[in-house]
């Protein structure tokens, strides 16, 4: 039914990145999420908290999980995720529909604490991320998803500065995917439709 709905509005014919096709929830997220600038503070932890998930796993798993994530984790909301104690691991870790791994659940809650922080420090999370960035997207030129680096100078630059304030499961490729996932930096491929459009 997905598919159905979804292909009501959008063209098969549209020239997209290599990996934004087939799946339906893969194109949704690549057309409408992937790569636009986020600036509200709950979507900043929701995609740090999936970025964290996935270490060692495909992105598709993560996002056929994600509504159930979704509902497991408060709805993203991290001043209760910071919260969470020894009874509610447990029960995460009971929960099937999410990505049960204990190190992860675990950097998930001290990842809200230390989101927090930041918070706290630079009024948000938002002025704290945007930083790196002095406020404007990168904008690549990719031809090819070959060109596109897993990690740069600057992903090992933010992943340091948060490893140091706490965070967790923050390595220079996690964090090169979630500047990719909120747009700090464009890599459409200039072949895709999205690339003008961000």
């Amino acid at each position: 039914m997905l598919e159905l709905i979804y292909g009501m509005f959008y063209s098969p014919r549209m020239k997209r990145c290599p990996w934004g096709t087939g799946d339906s929830l893969m194109i949704k997220y690549h057309d409408e999420e992937w790569g636009t600038p986020v600036h509200d503070e709950k979507k900043h932890f929701e995609f740090l908290l999936l970025e964290c998930m996935q270490a060692g796993l495909s992105w598709s798993i993560v996002l056929k999980k994600r509504e159930n994530m979704r509902r497991a984790f408060d709805r993203f909301d991290y001043r209760k995720i910071a919260k969470y104690g020894d009874a509610r691991v447990r029960e995460l870790l009971e929960n099937a529909g999410i990505i049960r791994n204990r190190r992860k659940i675990e950097a998930a809650i001290g990842n809200a604490q230390a989101f927090m922080a930041v918070q706290k420090e630079f009024n948000s999370f938002d002025a704290y991320i945007w930083n790196f960035v002095k406020n404007k997207p990168i904008r690549n030129k990719w031809k090819s998803m070959d060109q596109i680096p897993v990690s740069t100078e600057l992903s090992d630059k933010i992943s340091r500065d948060l490893k140091q304030r706490g965070f967790r499961f923050v390595g220079s490729t996690t964090i090169y995917a979630h500047m990719q996932a909120i747009g700090l930096v464009n890599d459409h491929l200039v072949s895709c439709f999205r690339y003008k459009q961000l």
